[in-house]
């Protein structure tokens, strides 16, 4: 994790080789791996903690486990502006998150509605970042978005109270996607993260009189559940802002769809969630979308070396 703590070199965004975005895919995947995780921990605690007790966990142990894990290298912050308003905006979506958990919303069904990310991060990284975006990458986010539709059928399963909710904080969650690269020119991954989820501490107290806390402390499996959620994030969001200094967003943002296949599995074996036919179908799509572009990273890597000669 000593790498991860470390501060950038002052420098604006440059295009990403080949190797470097190989580099993000494999970290931006382990990331989701673990983000998976925290989220089922953090689901299966929800009714007896709530949305605002969860912020705050989040928050407190996210923030320490960051120190932990980097000696408190790094977390100094250099793009404050930037850092604050990407972690309020990143509070919201997660507020939005917790509240459709605690309202009975599946996991899958909530992976699914955020599949629809990577065409917005597509987007809008062309007007702030400037990217330019080939055509086969074009060809593979609007592959994916077709399998959001067929998952995302009006009046259909998914279809629900949290549906237009999660929809905007998706649109919110793309925009702090993209600054984490933004910020990557002027702040480590630690600073990154830290500021984060030290952002997730007043906005949980602000929410504790919509949210209230309970009344009776937690077992001890929903406190061990609440620590990995907690650590799970730190790790994540230190994995996500190195991926992101390393790899443009239009190459990062198709593997916003593998939470699909894990939260799949995960939301069966702990909460007997059963996606209906269409989130399978329009599932299988986005991660044949996202596997393709991997598969053109490749191939530019190769042709990299090619050019680069023996030497």
């Amino acid at each position: 994790m000593d790498d991860l703590g470390k501060r950038p070199a002052s420098r604006g965004l440059s295009t990403p080789t080949g190797a470097e975005s190989v580099r993000g895919i494999g970290l931006i995947l382990f990331a989701y791996l673990v983000i998976t995780g925290a989220d089922v921990a953090v689901k299966w605690a929800l009714p007896e903690v709530g949305v605002a007790v969860s912020m705050l966990v989040r928050g407190v142990i996210g923030a320490l486990a960051v120190l932990a894990l980097t000696g408190g290298r790094g977390i100094g912050p250099v793009n404050r502006g930037l850092l604050t308003a990407r972690g309020l905006l990143h509070c919201g979506v997660s507020a939005v998150w917790y509240w459709a958990w605690a309202s009975g919303m599946a996991l899958v069904d909530s992976y699914a509605i955020a599949a629809a990310a990577p065409l917005a991060m597509t987007l809008l990284a062309i007007p702030i970042l400037g990217e330019r975006v080939g055509w086969r990458r074009w060809t593979s986010t609007a592959v994916g978005f077709l399998g959001v539709l067929v998952m995302l059928q009006p009046g259909g399963d998914l279809w629900r109270i949290e549906t237009p909710v999660l929809l905007l904080a998706v649109i919110v969650m793309a925009v702090t996607r993209i600054w984490t690269r933004v910020l990557s020119a002027t702040d480590g991954p630690a600073a990154i993260a830290f500021w984060l989820m030290v952002a997730h501490i007043p906005v949980g107290l602000v929410l504790l009189p919509f949210f209230p806390p309970p009344e009776a402390i937690p077992g001890p499996g929903v406190l061990l559940a609440l620590v990995f959620f907690g650590v799970a994030n730190a790790v994540a969001h230190m994995l996500f802002a190195r991926a992101f200094s390393l790899a443009s967003v239009s190459a990062l943002a198709p593997y916003e769809y593998s939470p699909l296949l894990l939260g799949g599995v995960l939301g069966f074996l702990v909460f007997l969630e059963v996606p209906a036919w269409t989130t399978i179908g329009g599932s299988l799509i986005v991660i044949a979308a996202g596997l393709y572009n991997l598969h053109r990273e490749r191939v530019r890597r190769a042709e990299e070396r090619r050019r680069s000669g023996p030497g």
